[in-house]
């Protein structure tokens, strides 16, 4: 079976149908949302009503830090995330916010965990940037079953696994879009699939990755998309330019 990872969403509909249509083209399965599928982008109603679609097909989602923020935003914008929370949350009506709000924060499914950030404490949104960290979240998995860890909240495509030896440390790769990428399960590998909706690489293309079970092989993807539209309908809602300007410079 190929299984589509994809995170990070952040409300830009231009992205996730691309990445749709570019995963059912490489024969895809059955999908997994890992969270933030709001914040930042100006389209979080069409975005939750596609995951809400997808879920129903037997989708596997999982809630993200900017999911949570859209059910309870906070009192006060103290961190530019934060910024257009309270805005997302009167878009959405109240079907969507407890569809957000019922997501579970971990799903495990044969050796498969996914996760948005660190398995290590979900709650507390713990990023996941190098080879300690990751270290820290295969730590906090407690079946012996999980051999693959997907997650995102990173917005960057980087594989990890641990080296020959029960004692090796965690080695980190960097994947080059469009190779598959062997990763057998007599080893723990960690994957942060990157960002759909708004990738911070300096590449303006959409991220998501999709692993075969049968073959036990990890793909990165990047996928083209209109960004440019997406950045003009931040304008338009009357959200910060500087969402825009990210997308228009894929950082």
């Amino acid at each position: 079976m190929k299984l589509a990872l994809l995170s990070d969403i952040h409300a830009n509909i231009q992205a996730l149908d691309a990445c749709l249509a570019h995963a059912h083209a490489q024969g895809v399965q059955k999908f997994a949302l890992l969270g933030d599928f709001v914040g930042y982008g100006a389209d979080p109603v069409a975005v939750v009503q596609r995951v809400q679609a997808l879920a129903g097909q037997g989708a596997l989602v999982i809630k993200g830090n900017h999911d949570v923020q859209a059910v309870t935003p906070p009192l006060q914008a103290t961190t530019v995330g934060d910024s257009t929370a309270r805005w997302t949350h009167d878009q959405l009506d109240s079907s969507q916010r407890q569809f957000l709000d019922s997501l579970p924060m971990v799903v495990e499914q044969d050796s498969v965990l996914l996760v948005h950030a660190s398995a290590d404490h979900p709650e507390l949104w713990r990023y996941v940037t190098d080879e300690r960290a990751a270290a820290a979240s295969l730590a906090a998995v407690t079946s012996p079953a999980v051999r693959h860890v997907f997650g995102g909240h990173v917005h960057f495509q980087t594989l990890y696994y641990r080296g020959a030896g029960s004692d090796a440390g965690l080695m980190k790769f960097t994947p080059a879009a469009g190779v598959a990428i062997p990763v057998p399960a007599h080893r723990h590998w960690l994957a942060t699939v990157g960002s759909v909706g708004q990738p911070r690489d300096g590449n303006q293309q959409a991220m998501y990755a999709v692993f075969d079970t049968n073959t036990l092989q990890l793909t990165f993807h990047r996928v083209a998309y209109d960004h440019r539209g997406a950045a003009v309908a931040i304008r338009q809602a009357g959200l910060p330019a500087y969402f825009a300007d990210r997308l228009e410079l894929g950082r």
